[in-house]
């Protein structure tokens, strides 16, 4: 199971497969001589030279010694920081490539639109809309979650009442969407709690909810027309794929919240919010407000669970938290 979600988080980073059962091997094997470790993860000696260089490249393994052909991982943090920021950089490539694609869709012909693939539902008729959305949702809900928040009564349970009759739901919140006072204690771990499948990046492009494979909700404000509380409901064409596949993308690149079912024995649950608050990236004041403590005890909540976690500092403490379940 550690080799798993180790496996997973190198995935997260862009590190691919064959390269993670070679980092695997250095782990369990270094310092060793590189022969071995691709006798030990069973690559012919091209796959193994193109993923024994991509860890290189990545920052993560080196010769252990000058001239010899002995191989051993490198302290991660310096590699771990840049994956991380090309990982960043790959999905902001990607949000501007699909954002440019919607809004020359929005200019050219939203407003001749006639075959009803996209219509616009403005004010007061939004919330009526989006609570059938979720009524009718049968397989699965794909949702970007981030503020300004429309005014819904009863949106917490409609999700409750959704995930109740089985529907897969997969929600990528925003980092905004942590620091909006008493959201992540009141509206997100409940749907946690009762099965939604919930990640986090710290923007996201669009508010967006996908219901099945049949429509997908979009927030919207048209400037040119003054319209502002503005909803786009987009029929299956080229643009839901898009939306759908910017979904998966983003998905692939956020960073899980677990459920329960893994939840580990004895972490309270303020720690738990503690550990999500930070890795969601909210800043030490927003973290101390939603735990209700002064930051000097939030300071001694973070040391306390460092040590546990063997973590010299905060992003070693949020890797070593993901790969223990405790997120």
């Amino acid at each position: 199971m550690a080799n798993a979600k180790l496996g997973e988080a190198l995935r997260l980073l862009g590190i691919d497969h064959a390269a993670g059962r070679v980092y695997l091997a250095l782990l369990e094997l270094a310092p060793a001589p590189l022969g071995a470790i691709g006798t030990a993860t069973g690559l012919d000696d091209g796959e193994l030279a193109a993923a024994y260089g991509d860890l290189v490249d990545a920052g993560l393994a080196s010769a252990a010694e000058e001239g010899a052909d002995m191989v051993a991982p490198v302290p991660p943090a310096a590699g771990l920081e840049i994956l991380a920021r090309h990982r960043a950089a790959e999905l902001d490539e990607s949000r501007i490539t699909v954002g440019g694609a919607f809004e020359s869709f929005r200019r050219q012909r939203l407003a001749a639109y006639n075959d009803n693939l996209v219509e616009v539902v403005t004010g007061e008729a939004i919330g009526p809309r989006m609570r059938h959305a979720w009524a009718s949702a049968r397989e699965q809900i794909r949702q970007f979650e981030s503020p300004p928040y429309f005014p819904l009564v009863g949106a917490t349970e409609d999700a409750l009442a959704t995930l109740a009759r089985g529907v897969r739901q997969r929600v990528v919140y925003s980092r905004e969407s942590l620091e909006v006072p008493g959201h992540l204690k009141d509206v997100i771990e409940p749907c946690i709690e009762a099965g939604e499948q919930a990640r986090v990046l710290p923007s996201l492009p669009v508010k967006l909810v996908i219901i099945d494979e049949a429509y997908a909700l979009v927030s919207l404000s048209i400037r040119e027309a003054d319209v502002h509380n503005t909803m786009l409901v987009v029929q299956p064409c080229g643009l839901l794929s898009a939306l759908i596949a910017l979904f998966e993308q983003s998905w692939q690149s956020a960073l899980p919240f677990h459920g329960r079912t893994t939840r580990p024995a004895g972490l309270p649950p303020a720690d738990r919010r503690l550990l999500r608050l930070l890795a969601g990236g909210a800043s030490d004041e927003v973290i101390a407000r939603e735990l209700g403590v002064s930051r000097r005890t939030f300071f001694r909540r973070l040391q306390i669970l460092m040590a546990r976690l063997g973590a010299a500092n905060r992003f070693q403490m949020a890797l070593q938290a993901q790969r223990n379940g405790w997120l």
